[in-house]
């Protein structure tokens, strides 16, 4: 699968693949960024700012700034890893998928992050081991593999950077394996709504897409929502989840 790793490649069509995620037309593609594009990447990632003269010029002279609209393609399972994606807006998933079409959410990359598993691929040349796709509206900027080797041997300051993230998210994955093998169901989605929920605790996602990010499928979370409906612990709307009781969900009393 091509991803987003073509940014600097010209006119990719949109194309449909399985489970209706297509493949991403990137837009606002330019051998030189405009200036207004570089002060966002450097606004979300400031240590940009602390590149040596030549460090920068380097980057700015090699960075593209893809654009992803819901449903797009970041990294398709076992793709080539070209370039260092960079969150500026927006949120991708990145997840695998059963034989039997079950997805499971490994993490996602919102503003200010970096893809852990892009990193492994381009320390290793190995491939993508997983899917990723953006969940909204989505601007990354994408170091092409050369910059982002030659910063990793010359800069000190992107070098931590990487490795600081690196480590952090890789803590994430040994969370993620302890929650998958010692988390029940409820347990997992409890916690799922409470990270998605916003400050007035509404949850803007479908049954399906929570069951995708915990493993599941659509009718067992269905079942459990009803019964936490029953509970008074949420309430149901049309593509929303209203948490009524955060402190029973965050303790455990749902299940």
């Amino acid at each position: 699968m091509t991803q987003v790793t073509e940014a600097g490649s010209g006119g990719s069509k949109t194309q449909k693949r399985g489970g209706g995620h297509r493949r991403p037309r990137l837009k606002g593609r330019s051998a030189m960024p405009d200036n207004r594009q570089v002060e966002r990447w450097i606004e979300r990632f400031p240590l940009i700012a602390g590149f040596s003269p030549a460090h920068l010029q380097i980057a700015r002279g090699t960075v593209q700034f893809p654009v992803l609209e819901a449903g797009a393609i970041a990294y398709a399972l076992n793709g080539d890893c070209a370039n260092y994606l960079m969150c500026i807006d927006g949120r991708t998933r990145v997840f695998r998928t059963s034989e039997g079409g079950r997805e499971m959410l490994i993490y996602k990359v919102g503003p200010g992050g970096t893809c852990v598993l892009t990193t492994q691929c381009l320390l290793s040349g190995g491939t993508f081991p997983a899917e990723s796709i953006a969940e909204q509206h989505t601007e990354l900027a994408a170091l092409p593999m050369s910059t982002f080797k030659q910063l990793m041997a010359e800069s000190a300051a992107f070098r931590d950077f990487v490795l600081d993230d690196y480590t952090r998210l890789l803590s994430g994955l040994f969370a993620l394996v302890d929650e998958i093998a010692f988390a029940s169901l409820e347990q997992r989605l409890a916690r799922r709504l409470l990270v998605e929920a916003d400050a007035g605790g509404l949850v803007t996602k479908t049954h399906q897409q929570l069951a995708a990010d915990v493993g599941s499928v659509r009718e067992v979370i269905s079942r459990i929502l009803g019964e936490w409906t029953d509970a008074g612990l949420v309430e149901l709307q049309r593509g929303q989840v209203q948490i009524v009781d955060r402190a029973a969900l965050a303790s455990g009393r749902s299940h």
